[in-house]
């Protein structure tokens, strides 16, 4: 009778235990994406693969997690950053899956085209050499500035060659800049700092950024080790699918998909 009691014990205790024992991984994103990560996780979660997402609101916080070993995965950045935070960290990070876009975008409570922006106009850019290198490109596409020949897509401001308005530029952080707006003539600012702070890419902003051939497609990355390991697809197909492609377009403003 103590045998078969159990041995149903047993049984109980099988069917009992979570659904995801082993497939369990904790996951990086930015606050500004929980909406959209919730629906991942909900589609994960029926191909077998929980995900325990960590919220960040820090750029250097998520890689340094990631390579700890205290993520299994993040997905916040693009290949730029990564690149620069590889060659100054020296973390053994790769990309495993396209995310989104987000076209940066030059904003202004000042002036309401490029046009008006007078000479020694003040413009706020993001201080990280990725981000920040992204918005001198963004000038230079419009004109406002010239970079130096063969500079690639991280030119510092020391590679300027010519700026015909003189614009004076302020390093500031890039999470500071939308509350640095009122003080600048113009500001360069993430998209995801911008709808943050009320801001609509493509409507507020004076000069966007393209969308084609876009260097800065955001990505799932996980450590070098982990990037044959059985549930790195399963987490890219809860991200790469028509139900998130929908999402994205339908109600994430100033981002589209890159998958």
């Amino acid at each position: 009778m103590k045998r078969w009691l159990l041995s149903a014990l047993a049984i109980l205790l099988t069917f009992a235990a979570p659904a995801f024992a082993g497939d369990r991984i904790k996951v990086g994103i930015f606050s500004d994406s929980e909406d959209v990560w919730a629906k991942v996780k909900a589609i994960a979660a029926k191909d077998g693969l929980d995900l325990d997402l960590v919220v960040f609101s820090d750029y250097l916080l998520p890689n340094a997690a990631l390579d700890a070993g205290d993520l299994q995965a993040n997905a916040f950045q693009h290949k730029p950053f990564l690149e620069n935070q590889i060659q100054s960290k020296g973390y053994r990070i790769v990309p495993v899956g396209d995310t989104i876009v987000s076209p940066i975008g030059l904003y202004s409570r000042k002036v309401k085209a490029i046009g008006d922006l007078k000479t020694g106009a003040s413009i706020g850019i993001p201080n990280d050499p990725s981000n920040g290198g992204r918005a001198l490109l963004l000038l230079q596409a419009q004109k406002l500035i010239t970079l130096k020949d063969g500079v690639g897509i991280l030119p510092s401001v020391l590679d300027v060659t010519a700026n015909p308005k003189k614009l004076q530029f302020r390093e500031i952080d890039a999470a500071q800049l939308p509350r640095s707006l009122d003080d600048l003539d113009a500001a360069v600012i993430n998209t995801n700092y911008a709808v943050e702070a009320g801001l609509k890419p493509g409507k507020d902003s004076i000069a966007i950024e393209s969308s084609v051939n876009n260097p800065y497609n955001n990505f799932i990355a996980v450590r070098e080790t982990d990037k044959n390991a059985p549930w790195v697809p399963k987490l890219v197909r809860a991200y790469q699918n028509d139900t998130i492609r929908a999402y994205i377009i339908e109600r994430r403003p100033g981002e589209l998909p890159a998958f």
